[in-house]
């Protein structure tokens, strides 16, 4: 794992400027760094950089960049692929010869057999840039999941792009333009989704597609889809004992791929099915102990560090725990704009950076389960569609009731009763919540929220309500949430994650070939995944509900952080700052810190039934507060006087 930025651009564009921009990722590789420049052409300038974290074959021979043995082709890589001996084998029956022992140099020698169509025999997770002078093509490249980013500055003159937003910021050509559409998205699901970025005409690139510059002309192309390998799949109709033994073959061989390493490899371990099954099945193939790294916290609704103790005394790993004061976590909150350069609020990126520290202390690379809850249907919400359903023909009724909206909208603030409302068929299901931040909810100063529909296709490719829950989340909340966070929390510590459930596309593309029932059983999530862990595990061990990586902090932030509320977000600040609407977020703060949720309707019910009414808070108040505390960070940081739109 590494990382990559460069341009291909008018005007003056020199080495330093691509060094310094090289350098702004230094943690992301710090055991080698290299720059390429050259003449595109009269009017262009081309510059590859690279920041090198040595994972297979550490010699000066994986140097990046790297270049063809005729030098017309060169490239910068940021990943692994996984299968690069077996091209390289099919490749040296060709004709190919080799120097080195790295994916790279099968990277390039691919390219020149089968051109841009080498992507396809590619297993692995990747960021590619690629430049043949031959022919004046140049490439971006992303791998089929979005395990690895790749951003992107567009313009008149050219294409700046890099592994984070901080080397683009490095260019002086760049515009920090806020895109308030990419706010509001933000706002809403604490992360901006695909291909928006934070900043007007700055993209992500979209997984499983590369971009294609050629003479001033830019193209974008899919080259795999979680949709139409949905659309493709064939249903296996077998037994569910044969149902378990192929994912389990699937499952093995994946993972043995992923423990090639020249460095010290290990995995986190959580004590949840996804992370135990990828422990248990690297323990089956390792004739040494398999390092597991764990972080505990004193406090018991926040710890799972006892669970995942027993299951590695069980399969034999060396374990690894440490706990820390659950305080630790908040001290680095100041530092998340440092290394999440685009606002990002899962407030799970905090244990996420002090695991991947304390593993960083022991091996170079640990694999991950993420990708279980996704592929095989483990989030709570997957429940709660098939609950919000029930309510689809109610919410039609009370759409039609003449002011009754109105009426509710009076008796309560909590925004819940209100996402009622949008219960009108299935798709709202999925996205109510959504819905109703958007329609309820101004924040942005003269700006109105737009809902983004983009996935309204993927959506259609199966009439199971959790399917298509499930296949939303894969192409939104798993790239640009869940691997985005262990990306940088991972990088910021220069270890390599590698989530075996997803960054092999034949695991994705076999989990579509398995009946939605062998996921979802009788209400019991990730049912196959669970029987597959059981070959390993006593069923007694895992057994438990979900708890997830969460810390609390909405506690902080009514406690020791309340400064950070009244630091960013009082009416002084906001006023001067210009972005938000005053009135707004006065009240979002006001329901804050008065336990959101105060209704007359509630006032009555906790007079009748005193003590025994727990009055609950509202998670819309409590969610919004931390990622408006979350952008103000980043603002602070990186804008400062600039403009917005």
């Amino acid at each position: 794992m590494c990382g990559i930025s460069g341009f291909i651009y008018k005007g003056d564009s020199n080495l330093s400027l691509l060094k310094r921009m090289n350098d702004s990722i230094a943690y992301r590789g710090p055991d080698d760094s290299g720059e390429f420049l050259a003449d595109y052409d009269e009017n262009y300038k081309i510059g590859l950089a690279h920041r090198r974290l040595s994972i297979v074959d550490l010699s000066p021979l994986g140097h990046q960049p790297m270049f063809s043995p005729d030098e017309q082709v060169v490239v910068v890589f940021n990943g692994e692929v996984y299968n690069f001996k077996d091209v390289r084998k099919t490749l040296t029956q060709k004709g190919y010869t080799f120097k080195s022992d790295t994916d790279t140099e099968v990277i390039i020698q691919a390219y020149l057999e089968w051109g841009i169509d080498f992507i396809n025999h590619m297993n692995g997770m990747f960021a590619i840039a690629l430049y043949d002078k031959r022919t004046d093509d140049f490439y971006l490249i992303r791998d089929r999941m979005g395990v690895k980013p790749l951003y992107y500055y567009e313009n008149e003159k050219g294409l700046i792009f890099g592994s984070e937003l901080k080397p683009i910021m490095v260019h002086p050509d760049f515009k920090k333009v806020l895109d308030l559409h990419a706010l509001s998205l933000f706002l809403y699901h604490g992360y901006i989704t695909a291909p928006h970025t934070i900043f007007k005409n700055t993209y992500k690139l979209k997984p499983g597609s590369y971009l294609h510059f050629n003479k001033g002309v830019i193209q974008h192309h899919t080259y795999w889809s979680v949709q139409d390998k949905f659309e493709q799949r064939q249903i296996k109709e077998q037994s569910e004992k044969d149902a378990v033994h192929d994912l389990d073959t699937v499952l093995t061989a994946s993972i043995k791929d992923r423990m090639i390493s020249d460095v010290p490899l290990g995995a986190f371990l959580s004590g949840g099915i996804d992370s135990s099954l990828v422990v248990a099945l690297m323990q089956k193939q390792s004739t040494q102990p398999i390092k597991t790294f764990t972080i505990g916290f004193d406090e018991p609704a926040f710890n799972e560090a006892p669970y995942a103790k027993e299951i590695a005394a069980h399969l034999g790993t060396d374990h690894h725990e440490l706990y820390l004061p659950i305080k630790k976590a908040e001290e680095l909150i100041p530092k998340i704009p440092e290394y999440y350069d685009e606002p990002f609020a899962d407030a799970s990126q905090l244990p996420t950076m002090l695991v991947s520290q304390m593993a960083k202390q022991k091996v170079t690379v640990a694999l991950s389960g993420d990708g279980g809850d996704e592929l095989y249907c483990g989030y709570g919400r997957y429940d709660d569609v098939l609950r919000l359903q029930k309510f689809i023909p109610y919410a039609k009724i009370a759409n039609k009731i003449p002011f009754f909206k109105c009426f509710v909208s009076m008796l309560t603030k909590n925004s819940k009763y209100k996402q009622f409302f949008e219960l009108t068929h299935n798709h709202n299901v999925i996205n109510s919540a959504y819905l109703n931040f958007i329609h309820n909810f101004p924040l942005i100063k003269n700006h109105t929220h737009k809902f983004n529909n983009a996935y309204e296709d993927i959506m259609q490719a199966t009439d199971n309500l959790q399917e298509k829950n499930m296949l939303q989340d894969m192409v939104t909340y798993l790239p640009d949430d869940i691997l985005t966070k262990v990306d940088r929390a991972s990088m910021a510590y220069s270890l390599e994650s590698r989530p075996p459930f997803i960054d092999d596309h034949r695991v994705v593309e076999h989990s579509f070939t398995i009946p939605h029932d062998m996921k979802y059983k009788d209400g019991n999530k990730k049912y196959i995944l669970k029987k597959v862990l059981e070959n390993y595990i006593p069923k007694k061990m895992i057994d438990r509900p979900k708890m997830g990586f969460g810390i609390p902090i909405y506690d902080w932030l009514r406690d020791d952080l309340q400064y950070l509320i009244h630091d960013y977000l009082s009416v002084d600040y906001i006023e001067k700052q210009g972005v938000f609407n005053v009135k707004e977020i006065q009240c979002l703060t006001e329901c804050f810190f008065k336990e959101s949720g105060h209704s007359t309707c509630l006032k009555i019910k906790k007079k009748i039934f005193g003590d025994k009414f727990k009055l609950h808070k509202d998670g819309y108040v409590e969610r919004t507060i931390w990622h408006l505390i979350v952008f103000q960070l980043w603002h602070a940081r990186y804008m400062k006087e600039e403009s917005y739109s």
